[in-house]
């Protein structure tokens, strides 16, 4: 790809085209893990749109890092993360969401988006959908592991992944930090 990816911070007017991508990336990728009729459900685009226009408007999420890739002027991938949901989680960061069109998967844009929402120096955690192994092996690469921890949520089996870097505390126990609701259907998989 001769055009470089291009992140930038995502904007309110962006929640229609997020949720387009979101809606895409969730069928090329999760076909076979997630049910068909939530991933043909006419109505999908629609709760996406309202997802993401609340994501990046409402106040209660101000502290949430959202960003998109494009290249060519065309949205390409979305991320966002924030403070962990659980109060006494090791890490200061959570990966909620990391999709990027499949046509895009290996040219940069993944580990573009997850550095601008997740900083170098954060201990994070993600869930990521299983079987999923490309995102698995991405994550891997950029420094997480599976800490144990399982959920099932619709049916679609969901692993922890962290990154707890040194100095900065141990990796979980997984009894310790049950997750107290994990993104829906996989949401910070790439």
């Amino acid at each position: 790809m001769d055009n470089p990816v291009k992140v930038r911070r995502a904007r309110v007017e962006d929640a229609a085209v997020m949720a387009r991508v979101n809606v895409q990336s969730w069928r090329e990728t999760y076909r076979g893990v997630m049910a068909d009729r939530v991933l043909d459900d006419p109505g999908l685009p629609a709760v996406r749109e309202r997802f993401w226009t609340t994501a990046l408007s409402d106040e209660r999420y101000r502290a949430n890092r959202v960003a998109v890739a494009e290249r060519d002027g065309e949205m390409i991938g979305i991320a966002m993360a924030g403070p962990p949901q659980s109060p006494g989680a090791q890490w200061g960061t959570h990966l909620y969401v990391l999709y990027v069109l499949a046509a895009e998967h290996g040219t940069g844009a993944g580990a573009a988006l997850l550095d601008a929402v997740v900083g170098p120096e954060d201990s994070a955690a993600l869930w990521v959908a299983d079987p999923n192994p490309r995102a698995q092996a991405f994550y891997r690469k950029h420094g997480f592991v599976a800490d144990g921890t399982v959920n099932v949520d619709d049916g679609v089996r969901e692993l922890r992944m962290v990154r707890i870097l040194s100095g900065r505390g141990q990796l979980p126990d997984p009894s310790s930090d049950a997750p107290s609701r994990p993104p829906k259907h996989g949401e910070g998989t790439a």
